[in-house]
């Protein structure tokens, strides 16, 4: 089952949370103060690239590789993996959603965070449905997978390029310097020219205004924002 995957930093290892990310460095963009302050409160959170990046108009896999080891350190991650499937080909297909279930079979995430299906990039919404897919395969005993069934507890989007309908904030305030340090830690992709209205020097400064607005809404001075797709049970009194 390894042979499907690859470790770039920390160890394979049941993990809390686990980010999707199709390319190097969504993850930090989109769920990158979520993941570093689950980090500091002892929780192991992970990042598992789709892709490396290697059709990306800056940089080159070998270099956006060690960026995500420099970004995986500052966040405090237990874990970051690469699936090495094809930049510009993510989609539902049963080969690549089998790769992707016997990574969660192997690493057992509590909580799966995914693109949102509304991206406007065909890999963010490819990634969404590839993910539902692999949920589902890893769920099954008699899946041809190796290792014991999983089933992810629960499944969050994150905004990526594009309006989500947030239903689950949280206060990244504290973790702001932390964030910003990741993002920039990818440099091929964040110097220079720009690229796209994600691929840009810009890129702290448009992202911090969403997490404004977010915050704004929240009460606090940043967040970041979450969909869940299904009901979220609570204990009323904790509201």
């Amino acid at each position: 089952m390894s042979e499907l995957f690859s470790t770039v930093y920390g160890r394979v290892q049941p993990l809390d949370w686990l980010c999707l990310a199709p390319h190097p460095d969504d993850a930090e963009i989109g769920a990158g103060g979520t993941l570093i302050r689950l980090g500091r409160a002892g929780q192991a959170a992970g990042v598992l690239e789709l892709s490396r990046g290697e059709r990306g108009t800056q940089g080159t896999p070998e270099g956006r590789g060690a960026e995500c080891v420099a970004a995986a350190r500052v966040m405090g991650l237990a874990w970051r993996g690469q699936l090495g499937l094809p930049d510009g080909g993510l989609a539902d297909t049963p080969p690549g959603a089998h790769a992707l279930a016997a990574v969660l079979r192997a690493v057992r995430p509590r909580v799966l965070v995914v693109p949102h299906h509304q991206d406007r990039h065909p890999d963010h919404f490819g990634t969404y449905h590839l993910a539902r897919r692999a949920l589902h395969l890893a769920a099954l005993r008699k899946a041809d997978l190796g290792g014991e069934a999983h089933r992810v507890a629960r499944v969050l989007l994150y905004q990526g390029n594009g309006d989500i309908r947030a239903n689950l904030l949280v206060d990244v305030g504290d973790v702001m310097e932390s964030w910003e340090a990741a993002i920039r830690a990818h440099v091929s992709q964040f110097t220079g020219g720009y690229v796209s209205e994600t691929v840009t020097p810009e890129i702290v400064e448009r992202r911090r205004a969403r997490l404004t607005y977010w915050g704004t809404l929240a009460r606090v001075r940043y967040a970041e924002a979450f969909e869940i797709e299904e009901p979220l049970l609570v204990d009323p009194a904790g509201l």
